[in-house]
């Protein structure tokens, strides 16, 4: 009788298999992999050699197959959400923080590291090796290896809650979201509703049981706050009081009843501030920028003085700018902007300002002329070839397709997943970028190629009609690719170091930022067009209308998002737990400093920051516009070379793929970024493609 298939999540160093996959998997799998991991743990402890090979190398090999699972699991958290797993999952993380704690905390091991660091071996370790092994030692001490006795105790209970914590924040954000409906039924409140938004509202109505017959043409129309609805509906509803209504319901997401996330925002900010305090640190910010590429809190402080002396005076004429219109447009000489008229009026006036909608360019990209568009830029700035390989491996849902990485000789290089649509039920909102498998030599001298999974939020297909998208989509799209490209493309072949492992986190945006700049390349934005109908490619008039738009209230978004990193750092570093000045008071007091229009008195916009209470970006938020400084800038480099002379742009684009795009984590990131600009990195670039210049 042969042996049962093993359990899916413990075939390490192979595709997922996601048509056997259940959430009855996760338990059995995890503890069985964390009990063995723990085994090999106990043995390298006890009999290591203080080399690559003899320490090193067996701790990477013992985390791999518990990473690969516990990765997956996370991975379908976010994108095949269910009760079944989410119990699942809660009931192994205090397990898997337990463990990384275990190995973060191994005084054998870190003792190990450092008789590396102090002994002949480190002459003889690669450069990458170095920075593993210095990376290593700091992460240990991060983790409290120094730690005894009682604060290590507590140190380790305040890890499994944070993890807990984060966790229980971004369900609250997902059931919050998934709970809030607006049917529409009267079709004069309808009125001015683009096609996409019309389909995927009656679509959702229909999925929802609303009404079964619901159509496009005739409602009902269900409004959620999933962002493909959300923003066109903010842009394009004419009834102030259902935008009124929708807004009211997006900014307080979270914050009351089953779903709030307030009391988990004291209780994880004042972890934070324990753990720092018991590493030996001040703030959490503190802690966090031990492993950026940012010097300090100043340097931080500096740019986003910077930005917003740039931004402020442009966002205070943008809406200036915008009120003025919209009085004009209404007879109203005193009307007076509410937030939730910002999108729509700003629309409004980009319309007659540019001439076209965002409806406008739909048809002229079709999910598979981007790709194709996409994979061509690729092959020519990276010397790659992408070709679909969909039903080569199994995925998570019928929608995400799988491509294969090639070199152009035909040597495989990676792989990839596309998750493109929304599917409000079981995914969560945004797009991101996440690891599968990493690039590594195996022990019989092979090599494991990366896998990526990319997942976006973009329009779905509405009947025989294919997802058309919008502009914000494709930019989305190119931004999570240039994710993709420097995990799949690096040549680095230590895992912990490969692709974007070991980057500094406020790094990692550089390639990704970098790939958004295309999108405004004629060639290239040109070359992905054709209308779904006619054929016909998209006119230069509509191109030289979205180029201009590109400078579009760039004070005003600026601005936004120098808020939230602000905001994100004052949580961080010079906020007091327990203190006289609340959660929220602090908001407000940032929000008098860096916005023009103050947040509403039920404003919880914190109960739904995922980024930086339930995701990765605590006290790091800033990274978005520190790594745009860095992209602009790398992206002025095919500027100089001239973004038409195909061989300049081929041997520029060689050199990005070659430091930036193939190093990986094997180099601190303004080292690499040297070697392809020849210098530091400016904020000229950035004023300059985002028309702010001269507003400074």
């Amino acid at each position: 009788m042969s042996a049962p298939d093993p359990n899916p999540l413990q075939r390490y160093g192979a595709h997922p298999r996601f048509d056997e996959l259940t959430a009855a998997h996760v338990e059995p799998a995890l503890r069985a992999i964390l009990a063995e991991a723990e085994a090999q743990l106990v043995k390298l402890e006890t009999s290591y050699i203080p080399t690559w090979e003899g320490l090193m190398a067996p701790l990477e090999a013992l985390q791999e197959p518990l990473e690969f699972a516990w990765l997956t699991v996370s991975h379908l958290m976010g994108v095949q959400n269910s009760d079944a797993l989410r119990a699942a999952h809660d009931a192994v993380q205090p397990d898997v923080v337990s463990f990384s704690l275990r190995l973060g905390q191994s005084q054998p091991i870190y003792e190990g590291m450092k008789a590396m660091r102090g002994s002949d071996v480190r002459g003889s370790l690669s450069g990458a090796q170095q920075r593993i092994l210095e990376s290593s030692i700091r992460d240990a001490e991060l983790s409290g290896i120094a730690l005894k006795g009682h604060e290590r105790d507590q140190f380790q209970e305040n890890q499994k809650q944070l993890a807990e914590l984060g966790s229980r924040f971004k369900n609250n954000v997902l059931d919050a979201t998934r709970a809030f409906a607006l049917t529409i039924t009267d079709p004069a409140d309808a009125e001015g509703f683009p096609a996409t938004l019309l389909g995927i509202s009656a679509q959702s109505a229909r999925d929802a049981g609303d009404d079964e017959n619901a159509t496009a043409q005739n409602g009902p129309w269900r409004i959620t706050l999933d962002a493909p609805v959300l923003i066109p509906f903010l842009e394009h509803c004419r009834q102030p009081a259902l935008r009124e209504h929708v807004y009211r319901a997006h900014i307080t997401r979270a914050a009351s009843g089953d779903f709030d996330n307030g009391p988990l925002i004291d209780q994880i900010l004042q972890r934070r501030y324990d753990q720092a305090k018991l590493l030996g640190y001040q703030t959490p910010a503190e802690v966090s920028l031990a492993r950026k590429m940012a010097s300090g809190v100043d340097a931080i402080d500096q740019l986003s003085r910077s930005l917003t002396d740039a931004c402020m005076p442009a966002a205070s004429r943008d809406l200036d700018e915008l009120t003025e219109y919209a009085r004009e447009c209404t007879g109203n000489a005193g009307l007076e902007l509410a937030h939730w008229d910002i999108a729509f009026w700003a629309e409004r006036l980009r319309e007659d300002r540019y001439a076209y909608r965002e409806e406008d360019i739909r048809p002229y990209f079709s999910l598979d002329r981007v790709l194709d568009g996409l994979f061509e830029l690729a092959g020519r700035l990276f010397g790659i070839t992408i070709t679909p390989a969909d039903g080569a491996v199994p995925v998570w849902h019928p929608d995400v397709r799988y491509f294969r990485v090639a070199a152009r000789d035909g040597s495989p290089v990676a792989g990839f997943y596309l998750d493109p649509y929304s599917r409000p039920a079981d995914k969560r909102g945004g797009a991101w970028m996440g690891e599968c498998l990493s690039r590594q030599r195996l022990p019989d001298g092979g090599i494991c190629l990366p896998v990526t999974w990319l997942v976006c939020n973009q329009t779905s297909p509405v009947g025989d009609t294919p997802s058309l998208m919008s502009f914000d989509e494709i930019r989305t799209l190119f931004h999570e690719f240039g994710h993709g490209l420097q995990h799949m493309l690096t040549t680095v072949e230590i895992a912990s170091a490969a692709g974007i492992n070991n980057i500094e986190w406020d790094a990692i945006e550089i390639a990704s930022q970098f790939m958004e700049n295309w999108c405004y390349h004629k060639q290239t934005l040109l070359g992905m067009s054709r209308h779904v109908e006619s054929g016909a490619p998209l006119p230069d008039g509509l191109y030289d209308k979205i180029v201009a738009s590109r400078v579009y209230r760039t004070g005003s978004t600026t601005l936004r998002q120098l808020y939230f990193g602000i905001l994100d750092i004052e949580l961080h570093h010079r906020y007091q737990p327990g203190g006289p000045e609340t959660v929220e008071a602090l908001k407000n007091r940032v929000a008098g400093t860096a916005t023009l229009m103050h947040p509403l008195p039920e404003d919880r916009f914190l109960c739904s920051f995922s980024h930086i209470f339930g995701g990765g970006y605590a006290a790091g938020y800033y990274s978005y516009k520190w790594s745009e400084v860095l992209s602009a800038d790398a992206f002025s480099a095919f500027e100089e070379a001239g973004l038409d002379n195909a061989d300049a742009i081929t041997r520029t684009g060689a050199r990005f793929r070659d430091t930036i795009l193939s190093e990986g984590g094997s180099r601190h990131p303004m080292d690499v970024y040297r070697d392809f600009r020849g210098r530091e990195p400016t904020i000229d670039a950035l004023l300059r493609h985002t028309g702010l210049a001269t507003s400074a």
